[in-house]
């Protein structure tokens, strides 16, 4: 019988990565995001290239609301076996005394509250099911603090803790917890940390060569394909140009 994995963020970047490599091994998929054409757009191929079953929502992970939608899925869909909790941004670059407090509440609702409201949705059907394995993704910036990523750093730093809570939580149901914290990956971040200013995101990527959206889609397979008394509880994965948030060679 397929297995099924649950992607947020599922519309680029890691995300999408994620469930190209997860249809490639005949997951069914739910994928959720916020862009109603590109989740479209990504079930069709899925679909027609691995031939295996996929169903889309339409989230804001923010929203609770939104969120308790999930619950509303045919039985057999909550038969989930990997939940991978990428949803996750940033927004602005400021220090923290001309920061935008709403941006603050817009990485918090998502890094933090977003987690949390649907790992609360779905980890009691995993709690039934006695089997399950939850991916959050994290970011360096969960272990390190770097200058003017203040409340980002804080959000990341969350969900490290969360990580670590729900490990011991879910231990006695036999559930699998595992992060992974990348450094620099060139996706969709910087654009959105900029509010779509591309000639500014791009230049945070000049000079060195930064993990792409396939580096952490295969070290999320890996941690998930471990044998069954195997649990990797966490993965710092970085360019090889980059030693931590503060100190990177370019032109390696």
């Amino acid at each position: 019988m397929p297995k099924t994995v649950l992607i947020t963020g599922a519309t680029a970047g890691i995300g999408l990565a994620c469930a190209r490599l997860f249809a490639g091994q005949k997951y069914n998929l739910i994928l959720i995001g916020r862009r109603i054409e590109r989740l479209q757009i990504l079930a069709d191929e899925l679909i027609k290239e691995f031939e295996v079953e996929v169903i889309i929502r339409v989230i804001d992970v923010r929203q609770k609301n939104e969120v308790a939608q999930l619950n509303h899925l045919p039985d057999h869909w909550k038969q989930i076996d990997v939940l991978i909790n990428n949803a996750g941004l940033s927004q602005g670059l400021d220090p923290i005394h001309e920061g935008n407090t709403d941006d603050w509440d817009t990485m918090i609702d998502t890094n933090v509250k977003g987690l949390l409201y649907v790992t609360r949705v779905v980890s009691p059907w995993m709690v039934k099911n006695k089997s399950g394995h939850i991916v959050n993704i994290g970011s360096i910036a969960g272990k390190e603090t770097y200058a003017n990523g203040n409340v980002y750093c804080a959000s990341k730093h969350a969900v490290d803790s969360l990580n670590k809570a729900m490990r011991i939580d879910l231990l006695p149901f036999g559930i699998k917890v595992t992060a992974i914290h990348p450094g620099a990956v060139k996706t969709e971040f910087s654009e959105v940390r900029f509010k779509g200013d591309k000639e500014r995101a791009e230049k945070v990527y000049e000079g060195f060569d930064p993990l792409n959206a396939g580096d952490i889609a295969d070290s999320v397979w890996f941690a998930v394909n471990r044998p069954v008394h195997v649990n990797i509880n966490e993965i710092i994965i970085m360019p090889t140009s980059q030693a931590n948030t503060n100190y990177m060679i370019k032109n390696l």
